[in-house]
């Protein structure tokens, strides 16, 4: 009786991801239907942030560009799914399939603050995705408050660079209330 119970608990937990991952890929293939970016360069009239074409993602909150320079996202952090010496955490595929779906493929806009490249030597930033709105108008989703605020991250600030913290803060409350993501 008591297993049936665990299979059953396990089954609705693994139910749950799956429509939840479901739904958001559902979401970000519609925001995908629109016209395809050039590849042509993106001009840049503000040096404090530069365009690139995002090559690969290496898990929920690190990119790797056309260039090779990897991207840490600046204030979050989500649940691990290549570290070395950890298991794969709770959500952690879910995180790393939301940025996958998001960016992979397409250019993004990175904001710096005010340390560029962290003790492992990959960039910092906040990574912009520019869109077109449904009038056409541009626009862009800031993937690293998304994916707070979709709950596949946590807040995760360190001084200095601490520029969006309020935000990122309350945008994980919501989620927290909302019971998004990590907080089900």
């Amino acid at each position: 009786m008591m297993k049936t119970q665990l299979n059953s608990t396990n089954a609705r937990r693994y139910l749950v991801r799956y429509i939840s991952l479901c739904l958001i890929i559902l979401s970000l293939a519609l925001n995908s239907c629109r016209k395809q970016e050039s590849t042509q360069p993106i001009s840049n009239p503000n040096p404090e942030y530069s365009f690139n074409l995002v090559k690969r993602v290496i898990d929920g909150d690190t990119i790797e560009l056309d260039n090779g320079i990897k991207i840490r996202y600046i204030g979050i952090d989500t649940p691990e799914t290549k570290h070395p010496r950890k298991p794969v955490q709770y959500f952690g595929k879910e995180a790393s399939e939301a940025n996958k779906q998001l960016v992979l493929g397409k250019k993004v806009r990175l904001e710096y603050d005010v340390q560029k490249i962290d003790k492992y030597g990959r960039t910092l930033a906040y990574v912009y995705l520019p869109i077109r709105d449904a009038q056409g108008k541009e626009d862009e989703i800031f993937v690293n408050a998304w994916l707070v605020e979709n709950g596949f991250a946590r807040v995760s600030t360190y001084p200095p660079d601490v520029k969006y913290q309020e935000r990122f803060l309350e945008l994980e409350r919501k989620a927290r209330e909302g019971k998004k993501g990590l907080w089900k």
